[in-house]
């Protein structure tokens, strides 16, 4: 065969020697050359026309903020040289007709003769639906913010950054998005995305996960002015930029009426801790409370809840030094954190192994310290439940052997898998009896992941329950698995035993006026039962029916995206023991009024 061969390493942690190949016979080294590349951030793409003679780099000594920043060289011909943005994954940027944008960039230049355009156009650039003429560009880096409206609407266009004119351009720090009805509550977050949690009727939102155990995430980072944050390797990705951090999470708490939680990084200093408690809670007079205000929220955030670290002790194995480690760095943030807002309920995040003598000592030095013990379970099995149960029960057990008098309880704040079909809703549904079952030591569960973009899972954990495109925003089977228990949320449980498979909970409200059943059938086959209900004197010729139901793997897709959602009706359980038949593969509340 003829031709080259190509080794790529792109966003890979590869390296390639000792390269060998087989021609007619014979084993040969090859000849490995590099020749002089343009560069060109990957998130980006190239602008050159025909007859420009232009050039494109990576400048890794002048980046506005952090490491890199974008040199476009203009050299000679006459056209528009530049990069453009085709939005995540490439995508393209989702434009209506007349939609309002804003942005910033940071601009620098070298003998650059002419003006900067930003422009939106479409995928093979013969269209401008908007554009800004940026001058006045200078030899040091300058923020450049502007606004334009799309004349047309487009779901697969780009925004373009282009010269016309002979010199050097620096670009870093580009910034676009939307505005108005399409922020949610003027916050840098998609309205559709913001309102669709809000739609799933979430009470509680934990915001962690393996991001916090990068060395070098820090709450005193993700303050002030995101543009001048500064950058770090995160776990998942080479470079995350800190744009959405603590504070922006608690934002859209504060305006989506969510009780939040977020975690930290255990080698965070005590005096950084005691600080970040100042910041989010302290009084605008009090020093780090002014610096709150002055960065734009003059009201106390009121953090009830904290995480100290996330998963730790895991990954190296039941080791004693670990959790000795772990141990000795929450009592010193437990007690920087509590000196300055002693009403904080934190939780620690030590990896539970029952077997393990370990336990024991974690729970001894943290007794009395730690409101809560971290719990995570999985998620994609459709009987998950039933060893959550099983985890629960033996964990409270060890608590009270420990100490019977003892205020620690569990949070579960992972239900963890790899699927986000009717499998997943259901492994959801059966976790939820199992934490209805011990409510009384159970804080909340919170499956993982809440958000995710559709065909963009870098991470393995492909769980989400609303997924996303530029276009469209939609929940997956488990979105409705959970929007069924939060609408139908009654706060008392009631004794509850079943026979023959089904999975099932009750509970009460506190008048006593109404009563929910929740009722899983994870089988392939349809399941009657008799319900016996004593002691509730309810209307059961108007029952009211939320049903969930289809294949394991069934999912809601961008053409279908209600296929497999919540159905409601009406029914009747008339008799001392109705029978009713609840769907192979199905969630149903089945809910009651006197």
């Amino acid at each position: 065969m003829a031709g080259l061969i190509g080794l790529r390493t792109w966003k890979a942690g590869i390296e390639f020697r000792n390269i060998r190949f087989e021609k007619n016979g014979k084993m040969m080294s090859p000849r490995v050359f590099t020749e002089p590349s343009e560069q060109v951030s990957y998130n980006w793409d190239m602008l050159r026309p025909a007859g420009v003679k232009a050039s494109f780099a990576i400048d890794s000594t002048a980046g506005y903020n952090g490491k890199n920043a974008q040199v476009i060289t203009f050299e000679s011909g006459s056209g528009k040289v530049g990069v453009a943005n085709r939005g995540l994954n490439r995508w393209g940027i989702a434009v209506r007709k007349g939609q309002k944008f804003q942005g910033r960039l940071y601009l620098k230049e070298t003998q650059l003769s002419g003006p900067v355009t930003v422009a939106l156009q479409s995928a093979d650039g013969s269209k401008t639906y908007a554009s800004k003429t940026l001058t006045n560009i200078g030899a040091d880096w300058q923020k450049f913010p502007f606004e334009f409206t799309a004349s047309e609407a487009d779901s697969k266009a780009k925004l373009t950054i282009t010269l016309s004119s002979k010199g050097k351009l620096w670009v870093d720090q580009v910034v676009l998005m939307g505005t108005g009805k399409d922020q949610f509550a003027g916050l840098p977050i998609r309205a559709d995305i913001g309102n669709a949690l809000v739609a799933q009727g979430l009470t509680f939102l934990r915001y962690a996960g393996t991001m916090v155990n990068s060395p070098e995430y820090r709450f005193k980072k993700m303050i002030g002015d995101p543009d001048k944050r500064p950058l770090y390797r995160g776990h998942w990705n080479h470079y995350s930029t800190n744009g959405f951090g603590i504070e922006e999470f608690l934002q859209y708490c504060e305006a989506a009426n969510i009780t939040p939680c977020f975690a930290i990084n255990i080698y965070e200093t005590p005096e950084d801790m005691a600080d970040m408690v100042e910041y989010f809670n302290g009084d605008a007079s009090t020093k780090w409370g002014a610096i709150r205000a002055k960065n734009g929220h003059p009201k106390a955030y009121g953090v009830k809840y904290i995480e100290i670290g996330n998963e730790e002790v895991l990954f190296n194995g039941d080791s004693k030094e670990g959790y000795e480690e772990y141990v000795t760095r929450f009592k010193l943030l437990h007690q920087a954190m509590k000196q300055k807002d002693n009403a904080l309920i934190l939780i620690h995040s030590a990896w539970w192994r029952p077997a393990s003598p370990n336990m024991e000592y974690v729970f001894k030095e943290l007794n009395g310290k730690a409101d809560y013990w971290d719990l995570h379970v999985g998620g994609d099995n459709p009987n998950e439940g039933l060893e959550t149960d099983k985890k629960l029960t033996e964990m409270i057990g060890m608590f009270r052997k420990w100490d019977p008098a003892t205020k620690m309880q569990i949070a579960v704040f992972e239900e963890n898998g790899s699927k986000h079909g009717m499998q997943r809703a259901l492994g959801h549904a059966t976790n939820l009896n199992a934490i209805r079952r011990h409510n009384e030591y159970v804080l909340t569960s919170s499956p993982a992941n809440a958000l995710e973009p559709y065909l963009q899972n870098d991470n393995d954990w492909n769980q989400g329950q609303i997924f996303f495109t530029p276009t469209q925003v939609w929940g997956m089977p488990p979105f409705y698995s959970q929007k069924m228990q939060s609408e139908n949320h009654l706060p008392l449980r009631v004794h509850s035993a079943s026979e023959g498979g089904l999975d099932v909970t009750a509970t009460r409200s506190e008048d006593g006026k109404t009563l929910a059943l929740h009722v899983v059938n994870t089988g392939v086959e349809a399941r009657q039962a008799e319900i016996s209900i004593t002691g509730f004197d309810g209307n059961r010729s108007n029952v009211q029916i939320f049903t969930l139901s289809g294949e394991l793997t069934a999912e809601n897709s961008p053409q279908k995206p209600e296929a497999y959602r919540t159905i409601e009706s009406k029914g009747t359980l008339a008799g001392n023991a109705p029978g009713y038949d609840f769907p192979p593969h199905s969630y149903t509340i089945l809910k009651l009024k006197r």
